[in-house]
């Protein structure tokens, strides 16, 4: 477990992209075979990264990706009961949270926000 802090939203959604995306590329891509049950690398878990603040105490927001055994990323919100963020057509996890977020990205402000 690692904890990081930053000054802006913007910068912790940045950095959460691109350990993200570097856990994806290590990501373990076989099934686990339990007695009753398998589970595809699909339906693992390989890393869960969290945003949450800024309140240390109670943080206002809370919210992460979930990097799957096969790569793939899943955007959320919440902690405890976690909702699943919806991406739109062509859009990636990591944009769908910053999206969710109202945040704009490297490529600009979310999908149907204007510059300015």
């Amino acid at each position: 477990m690692e904890r990081l802090r930053f000054n802006t939203m913007e910068d912790a959604l940045d950095a959460l992209e691109a350990r993200a995306r570097e856990v994806a590329r290590a990501a373990p891509l076989h099934a686990v075979d339990v007695k009753f049950e398998r589970f595809d690398p699909i339906a693992q878990v390989a890393a869960r990264l969290e945003l949450a603040g800024p309140e240390r105490l109670m943080p206002s927001v809370r919210a992460g990706l979930d990097v799957r055994g096969d790569g793939s990323t899943e955007a959320y919100l919440g902690r405890i009961k976690r909702e699943v963020v919806q991406q739109r057509n062509g859009e990636t996890a990591y944009r769908a949270l910053r999206r969710a977020l109202g945040q704009s990205g490297p490529n600009g402000p979310p999908e149907g926000e204007a510059d300015g």
